[in-house]
């Protein structure tokens, strides 16, 4: 079979999905449709807001918090905006307000943590997805910035690249060489309150292929500092934002690196996996050495590595999570995500466990899961409020 022939063919498949793609998502969901996010729980009300549930009941009681809507058999439910306002009526009554309004202050730095790892299905993405969420139920302000062509990420906020994204609006478009965007009209607000998103697409392929040509004629500026760039133009809006990466070493997670201030590299606790790992970061060290040639100063609040898709009851998987704390240190992070059949069939249907809720599965299972999350975001806020100076 001749190039051209295969080469032709390849093209011509690639067309042919892809309008099946299309023509199937608009059968199946309607041009307006979009995700929205569930209420909640006065138990999982009163965990995002750091109380008790009996103290939620007794402000409530008091009338010292916003009313809530009311179910049947009239329970509480609370949506993520009750939340919001609940926290700032807890904030006006504390001598205290960052117990419960946690974000960044005064000088407190925007933190950029790039979700990055060389090998796909070590759950990078579904790290990114799940800590944005969490950090934004907890009262953050949080942006994603989706830089893998897949778009996995934006899928999960429910947005349609395929559909949504066929001309513009994708984080490319505010680091793309010739007109770029303000970064502000490519960000879009999610249905999560308090999390918004820069979408990816397979148009951030292009950025690969024009950035050898960009070195050659010295466009300004040079491609690692043009997602920097970008994200400094909406830094006031901000306190956290997650990049998730292409699971690949090329320009765009170089940019990502370089607009970090923190790095989480997700591993699989398997010796494939592992050396993987040792690959990934003798390249990154040699690119980014070459990067500070170049006059930049990198330098990270914190670098951690999460052990993901864990099985603690997995000989092999806990002798390699051993080695990589042997090795690492502190850098290893003491809690891991687990693997749960709970997050793989809530991500079946583009969900993660805080949208789906804890009576559409085994509640055990979902149980597990959500205290693995937990306790995986609540080590990461620790290291955020050190860096912020406040531990």
């Amino acid at each position: 079979m001749s190039t051209e022939r295969v080469f032709a063919e390849l093209q011509g498949d690639a067309a042919t999905l892809h309008e099946s793609i299309r023509q199937h998502l608009e059968r199946n969901f309607a041009p307006d449709a979009r995700k929205y996010l569930r209420s909640f729980s006065s138990t999982e009300a009163a965990e995002f807001l750091g109380l008790a549930p009996g103290h939620l009941r007794k402000l409530h009681a008091e009338g010292k918090l916003p009313d809530v809507a009311l179910d049947d058999r009239g329970r509480k439910f609370y949506t993520a905006e009750d939340l919001g306002r609940i926290r700032l009526a807890l904030a006006r009554t504390t001598r205290d307000p960052s117990l419960y309004l946690r974000g960044r202050v005064g000088q407190d730095a925007l933190q950029v943590i790039s979700c990055v790892s060389f090998k796909g299905g070590s759950a990078k993405t579904t790290t990114a997805a799940y800590l944005s969420q969490w950090f934004a139920l907890h009262g953050y302000r949080v942006l994603v910035v989706d830089m893998d062509p897949q778009a996995s990420l934006s899928s999960m906020t429910g947005l349609r690249p395929e559909i949504d994204f066929s001309h513009k609006g994708t984080i490319y478009d505010a680091i793309r060489y010739e007109n770029p965007l303000p970064m502000e009209e490519v960000i879009r607000k999610t249905y999560f309150h308090g999390l918004d998103i820069a979408a990816g697409g397979l148009i951030l392929s292009e950025f690969e292929t024009e950035t050898p040509y960009a070195l050659r004629h010295g466009s300004e500026p040079p491609f690692y500092l043009r997602l920097r760039a970008a994200i400094q133009a909406v830094e006031a809006n901000y306190d956290l934002v997650f990049i998730d990466c292409p699971p690949q070493l090329g320009f765009l997670t170089l940019s990502a690196l370089v607009a970090s201030s923190s790095i989480i590299i997700p591993v699989v606790p398997n010796f494939i996996d592992v050396a993987s790992l040792a690959q990934f970061l003798t390249m990154t060290s040699s690119l980014l050495d070459t990067i500070r040639e170049a006059g930049m100063t990198l330098d990270y609040d914190f670098l951690r590595y999460l052990v993901s898709r864990f099985e603690p009851s997995d000989g092999p998987q806990a002798q390699v999570a051993g080695l990589m704390r042997a090795n690492f240190g502190k850098r290893v992070m003491t809690e891991a995500f687990l693997k749960s059949t709970a997050i793989s069939d809530a991500g079946l249907t583009h969900q993660t466990l805080f949208e789906v809720g804890r009576g559409a599965m085994n509640r055990n299972t979902y149980d597990r899961a959500m205290e693995s999350v937990n306790a995986v975001a609540r080590e990461l806020e620790t290291e955020i409020h050190k860096a912020w100076g406040r531990l």
